[in-house]
């Protein structure tokens, strides 16, 4: 069975959609109002907050500074090119950033394919546990977040990965 529910975060509210397991929930998306393609509740998914207690703790904890790094049980569909670009994403570690091209070249694929890979980033599902927002353009510009360029900046400043602006 699906359950869903929505949470506050200081990016605004956050939709989480999970399917039952024998260990609980597994998350299958998280999702940011005016997302492209987030998922909507559908009439068969089950309203409740409860079984997504852990990953509202995790949430929580990572947007007061007290957690760099998710332990949330995940399942998500994709092809096997979105699988292992997703994998690679998983990778870069909390305040770092990496670029198309750098994360191109780590997966062994030619210039020709970094639009496939941007496009494949631009899939993920997972907000913020599959932390896309820290994929950059080669010039050091913010463009193509699925949760919007004003969360990307808001993150990676979060994360140390950007310095504020001195305003």
């Amino acid at each position: 069975m699906t359950a869903c529910t929505t949470i506050t975060s200081p990016l605004g509210e956050l939709f989480l959609v999970g399917q039952d397991s024998e260990d609980g929930i597994s998350l299958t998306s998280l999702s940011m109002p005016g997302q492209k393609n987030a998922p909507a509740a559908q009439p068969d998914w089950r309203q409740d907050a409860e079984p997504f207690a852990d990953v509202i703790r995790q949430l929580s904890a990572y947007f007061t500074g007290e957690l760099t790094q998710f332990s949330i049980a995940f399942t998500s569909a994709g092809t096997d090119f979105q699988r292992r670009v997703w994998h690679a994403i998983e990778e870069i570690p909390f305040g770092s950033t990496t670029t198309h091209g750098a994360l191109a070249e780590q997966l062994g694929l030619p210039r020709e394919r970094i639009q496939a890979l941007g496009a494949a980033v631009g899939a993920n599902p997972l907000l913020l546990v599959r932390p896309c927002h820290r994929v950059i353009a080669a010039d050091g510009t913010m463009r193509g977040y699925a949760g919007g360029v004003e969360r990307k900046v808001q993150l990676l400043t979060r994360e140390g990965a950007l310095q504020p602006p001195l305003v």
